[in-house]
């Protein structure tokens, strides 16, 4: 498999890894959108939210949990932050394993941009 986010998983590839643990690694995005930008990823293939399962609803809450905790680590908790999970094209995903965009330190508008 040619996955970018599966060669980072393996460490092909070198990333700023802020968390893992057996299920999910979080690193810095190398195009921040935002003062902080961090991707939660599975550490499973998964390539899009069309893919999911079932049996997945732990993991996706697992990825969640884990945006909170990093929140809380980086200070931008109280102040608050964005989740934002992007499926296929039109949704803007680029990379083909699913992940979670975390941003914060500055004020987010709606839509983005």
């Amino acid at each position: 498999m040619d996955c970018l986010f599966c060669k980072l998983v393996a460490r092909e590839i070198p990333a700023d890894i802020l968390y893992e643990d057996d299920q999910v690694i979080a690193f810095r995005d190398i195009s921040p959108q935002a003062p902080t930008h961090v991707l939660i990823i599975p550490k499973r293939h998964i390539s899009t939210l069309n893919d999911l399962q079932e049996e997945d609803c732990a993991l996706v809450g697992r990825l969640q949990f884990t945006a909170q905790k990093i929140a809380k680590t980086l200070g931008i908790a109280e102040e608050g932050y964005r989740v934002v999970m992007n499926c296929n094209e039109q949704g803007g995903q680029t990379v083909y394993h699913i992940h979670m965009h975390l941003l914060g330190g500055r004020s987010m508008t709606w839509p983005p941009g």
